[in-house]
């Protein structure tokens, strides 16, 4: 399935983004030798603040700058000592991923934060959100683009000929709709925001990468209309937390092309069934939405439900290899 917005062929199978440890390489050759098709750029928030994926983020601004609270994440002034660590965590992580991928050819997916999960995490200097002033979520998306489009520019000279999938993590997207992110109070929460707003923020985020972008939330109630509308060319999510009213949704944006990151390999240390068990609701919902079984295989990326960080390293190693084995068996057995 190729279109404007996916001009190459995805893999079968990748990961969604953090593995545990601290061993940069390790990561690198895990995440490398598990999808020969789709490769991903791990991150490794067990090494400490900057190493998380809202630190690693935040080390990629422009001209907006953080310092680790007890409470979380802050604005800064200038860039101190964990900005310089999240950028040097990130450049490790980027030098053992450009040694595993010499030569290489294909789709390679990396993970940013999105602006609304950033601008929900991220405290301005009075200990509220970003979130509450539209004026700092201006300036937030805005730096985020910038850097974004640094960071691109950087993967494309290390690794040519990478084609690049881009990743916005946004787990609190579903919050920010319906009004639920929690004030630094915690006895309010911050108003609602606007949908076309939300789906604005997005849009110019999206539009800094030339090619594909997927959205991931491992959280319940994905708007997957919001985030095709917005040019996501791929939502990645938890399918076990698919319900009834997204299964609508989840039909048109595959007839108009939009790819389905389908997280069914746990992500927490748990048995493995047979890699056919693993996909059979995915088989199971394509023939309940009448959907045709033969574009199974090109519609749907198999990956963990979530994040592997908290998962040991010999589960997160055996649950990505389980992903490759299901997405064969979903592509060899659609029906």
């Amino acid at each position: 399935m190729n279109d404007e917005k996916n001009p190459f062929t995805w893999g079968p199978a990748t990961g969604v983004g953090s593995l545990p440890g601290g061993d940069a390489r390790e990561a690198a050759r895990t995440a490398t030798g598990s999808f020969e098709d789709f490769p991903f750029l791990a991150e490794l928030p067990a090494r400490g603040p900057g190493a998380d994926m809202i630190g690693r983020t935040l080390g990629m601004l422009v001209e907006m700058y953080a310092h680790v609270e007890p409470s979380g994440w802050r604005v800064s002034d200038r860039p101190g000592r964990d900005t310089r660590r999240a950028r040097s965590w990130l450049g490790e992580d980027l030098d053992a991923l450009e040694e595993f991928t010499q030569g290489y050819e294909g789709a390679l997916k990396v993970q940013v934060v999105g602006p609304w999960t950033l601008a929900a995490a991220l405290e301005l200097r009075g200990g509220e959100a970003a979130l509450g002033d539209p004026g700092a979520r201006r300036d937030l998306t805005g730096s985020l683009a910038e850097g974004l489009r640094d960071h691109l520019a950087d993967l494309r000279k290390r690794i040519p000929g990478a084609r690049i999938v881009l990743q916005l993590d946004e787990p609190s997207l579903t919050a920010v709709l319906r009004g639920h992110v929690r004030t630094a109070s915690g006895y309010r929460t911050h108003r609602a925001v606007d949908r076309q707003a939300v789906e604005s923020s997005l849009r110019e985020v999206i539009a800094v990468h030339d090619g594909p972008v997927v959205v991931h939330s491992c959280a319940p109630d994905v708007p997957f209309a919001l985030l095709r509308r917005a040019g996501a060319a791929g939502v990645s999510f938890d399918f076990s937390l698919l319900t009834e009213r997204d299964e609508e949704t989840i039909g048109e944006a595959v007839e108009s092309g939009t790819r389905l990151l389908a997280g069914v390999v746990p992500s927490a240390d748990a048995p493995l069934s047979d890699p056919g068990g693993s996909v059979m609701g995915v088989r199971t919902l394509w023939r309940r939405l009448g959907l045709n079984p033969g574009t199974l295989a090109e519609s749907v990326v198999i990956t963990p439900t979530c994040g592997l960080a908290g998962a040991s390293p010999a589960y997160a190693r055996a649950a990505l290899a389980h992903c490759a084995r299901a997405a064969r068996s979903l592509a060899d057995n659609p029906e």
